[in-house]
């Protein structure tokens, strides 16, 4: 299954949409990064000691998107989909892109109300996050990120619908360790240049850049599901 309707190969095609929300990922995750960088004593602040903790908090990251994978995938043996069932999910996920990059461009908020879904159990996960701060050793990075990796997120439900339609848990977890990976050069460099980058992130029309190249990707997707006009009037 290509979720991006682009005839990419599947790993390669969650890489690319991990890509391309990076500017969600820096919205929802670079105040960690930056947290993380800056609750270093100065004194340990090396290039090594830094470089090993955010490669370990967006380890633990991934690895819990992969496990939401393989749990969300596992539904879908259970559940007999059918081709127009996955070719639902695909539209679903087409729109939280669309979603997603109005509420980028602070052109719409709407997207709140569907990470509103997740937060039941983000009220349990927080103060397990907040007690592993501040981060001064690996171990405690990957802790924080496999816990942050459940935090409500728009974007990574819309590959989770993705996940769900393969009804494969093997390929439900590898799809969003793909999808983690292409987000990871978005956050690893927040990390590393975080206060130089703020500014230029936080800016409205680096913001609506980032929202315009989403929309047209899904709105692309969504031409490749639905192709108007391909069958004609007769």
């Amino acid at each position: 299954m290509d979720p991006t309707g682009l005839g990419l190969p599947p790993l390669l095609a969650a890489f690319v949409f991990g890509l391309l929300g990076g500017a969600h990922c820096i919205g929802m995750c670079g105040g960690i990064m930056s947290a993380l960088t800056f609750a270093v004593p100065p004194s340990m602040r090396s290039p090594a000691r830094l470089t090993g903790l955010l490669l370990g908090y967006n380890l633990g990251r991934i690895l819990s998107y992969m496990a939401a994978g393989t749990l969300v995938a596992s539904l879908g043996t259970v559940v007999a989909l059918t081709p127009a069932a996955r070719t639902g999910l695909q539209l679903f996920a087409a729109v939280m892109l669309i979603l997603m990059a109005l509420y980028i461009a602070n052109w719409w908020k709407g997207l709140l109300r569907v990470e509103a879904v997740g937060r039941h159990l983000w009220r349990y996960l927080e103060p397990i996050g907040k007690r592993l701060m501040p981060v001064v050793k690996i171990p405690q990075a990957i802790g924080l990120g496999a816990v942050w990796g459940w935090l409500p997120c728009g974007l990574v439900y819309s590959m989770l619908a993705w996940s769900l339609a393969t009804a494969d848990p093997l390929r439900g977890a590898a799809l969003m360790g793909a999808f983690g990976l292409g987000t990871l050069p978005s956050l690893l460099v927040t990390g590393f240049a975080a206060r130089q980058l703020g500014a230029l992130i936080r800016h409205p029309a680096t913001r609506t850049l980032a929202a315009l190249a989403i929309i047209a990707f899904a709105l692309w997707q969504v031409v490749v599901l639905l192709p108007l006009g391909a069958t004609g009037h007769h």
